[in-house]
């Protein structure tokens, strides 16, 4: 959910019973510049959702020499 900083000022109570649920955005002059999150969130769900994206050969040295532009 995304809403804007005056939107967050005027109903700060209501966006944050819905951030236990849910991520709000807070926009001013159209961008984002903040966000309500709720700190307790299920983290061995999100770790469990990262499972999968390296390939099983992924070498962190390689990459790291890679990212700074040496091999």
């Amino acid at each position: 959910m995304s809403i804007t900083a005056t939107e967050l000022k005027n109903n700060l109570g209501k966006y944050l019973f819905l951030s236990a649920t849910e991520d709000v955005y807070i926009t001013k002059n159209g961008k984002v510049v903040a966000k309500l999150t709720n700190p307790y969130q299920d983290r061995v769900e999100v770790a469990k959702s990262l499972f999968g994206i390296l390939p099983k050969d992924a070498d962190l040295d390689k990459a790291k020499a890679e990212r700074l532009g040496g091999e």
